[in-house]
């Protein structure tokens, strides 16, 4: 208090050297404390924004360190310069002002500058903390962004609580309190951020959905990478660079497809099928299987299976001529033995993993004759071409083994 007065005291001394009769109540002494407290806060935010911002910041950028590169890069020393001039009005208030209005005004104006500066601050360094986690390789394996977001939540409803209390000169604890009456309120106006809360924690905790996932959600309208799983929405760039905006919670309450174990695997599926003509399909006789044993692939096939028949007909006492009892080769068989020999002699397709051409059930659209492999190479550019080449050597080989493609064309003869 001595302090106090002494300080209003040569202030007053100091007007009455000019003859200049003023009194610490009225308002020229006011005004001209008002105005030495503002000088001296502009002064400081200067002072601290000349070491944050220049003399730290040449520091910064000489380091190896990134982390402080990156506070750098989102603000966090400009806005913590902000600081000083709230503290110096704080401090200085009740040494100049006598007005209680007056000061009950600058102290309050103060505490809400500083909680809104902290408030800034914070959000800067979470933005650091979240900006660096997702450019290590932690970040494929549980994102933060969710989290990230909580936290921003958490601290403007702290800082709102401390400037409302801060208004009203009550305690934060009793506007706690008093929040039990609207709790169905604010329930109903947070509902997703609590469902997008607590699906981060079992997305994150299970690890269902990492950044850079391929997922489809036909419900959503989303096929493509994720971008962000933030705390209410997923944000999901379609492979026609469209953006879909996905709640958070539908990721574990609605079927999402994930094609991330294809990615960490060593392939990708190729799983197509080829219509045969059925009555195209035959059996093959000397002429088509002499044709047949000139083909690499399947020459030692051909070879073995005509041993195989001819002892099992020799021990049955079949004669060969016996179409009903006799065992014979057929050109859709062969073809099928065919690509399976010329896919595992493919470059690019992956030989340990399932490899098969098989025979699905017929239908109105004939015999479906079915790849089914993975491509090495999991590009997606890559993938179809190497898909395209397979089948167009398939297409193209069908008349070698008397075989033909169905397709709905009326000009065609039942039988050719």
């Amino acid at each position: 208090m001595k302090t106090n007065e002494q300080i209003t005291q040569t202030v007053i001394d100091g007007f009455a050297y000019f003859d200049l009769k003023i009194t610490a109540e009225g308002w020229v002494f006011q005004l001209s404390a008002l105005l030495v407290i503002v000088c001296l806060a502009w002064i400081s935010f200067k002072i601290s924004r000349i070491i944050l911002r220049g003399n730290l910041t040449k520091l910064v950028l000489r380091t190896k360190n990134t982390f402080d590169d990156e506070l750098h890069r989102h603000d966090f020393f400009r806005r913590t310069s902000h600081l000083a001039p709230a503290i110096v009005i704080y401090v200085l208030s009740p040494l100049f002002i006598g007005n209680e209005l007056l000061l009950s005004f600058l102290q309050k104006a103060a505490l809400i500058y500083a909680v809104v500066a902290i408030v800034r601050t914070g959000s800067a360094l979470l933005n650091t903390v979240e900006d660096t986690y997702n450019a290590s390789n932690l970040a494929k394996k549980a994102p933060i962004t969710g989290f990230i977001q909580v936290a921003k939540l958490f601290m403007v409803i702290v800082a709102m609580l401390l400037v409302i209390s801060n208004l009203l000169d009550k305690s934060p604890l009793i506007l706690l309190s008093g929040l039990g009456a609207v709790t169905a309120i604010l329930l109903l106006l947070f509902k997703d951020t609590i469902l997008g809360f607590v699906a981060g924690i079992q997305i994150a905790a299970n690890r269902m959905v990492n950044t850079g996932d391929w997922i489809s959600m036909p419900q959503y309208g989303a096929d493509g990478d994720v971008l962000q799983v933030g705390l209410t929405t997923v944000k999901v760039q379609n492979w026609d660079k469209t953006i879909t905006t996905i709640p958070t919670y539908a990721l574990i309450a609605e079927p999402v497809k994930n094609w991330r174990g294809m990615s960490e695997s060593g392939g990708r599926r190729i799983k197509r099928s080829i219509y045969i003509d059925i009555q195209s399909i035959r059996f093959c006789d000397e002429e088509m299987l002499s044709e047949f044993s000139t083909i690499r692939y399947i020459k030692s096939y051909i070879q073995k299976k005509k041993e195989e028949l001819q002892t099992f007909h020799s021990e049955q006492k079949i004669d060969l001529q016996d179409l009903v009892n006799s065992r014979r080769l057929t050109n859709i068989g062969t073809l099928r033995a065919y690509m399976q020999i010329y896919l595992t002699h493919h470059s690019k397709i992956n030989q340990d993993m399932t490899l098969m051409v098989r025979q699905l059930p017929p239908t109105e659209l004939g015999v479906p004759l079915e790849i089914y492999c993975f491509s090495a190479d999991k590009n997606w550019i890559n993938y179809e071409g190497i898909q395209a080449d397979i089948f167009d050597h398939l297409l193209a080989i069908l008349p070698v083994f008397r075989l033909r493609a169905y397709q709905r064309v009326s000009d065609r003869p039942p039988n050719n």
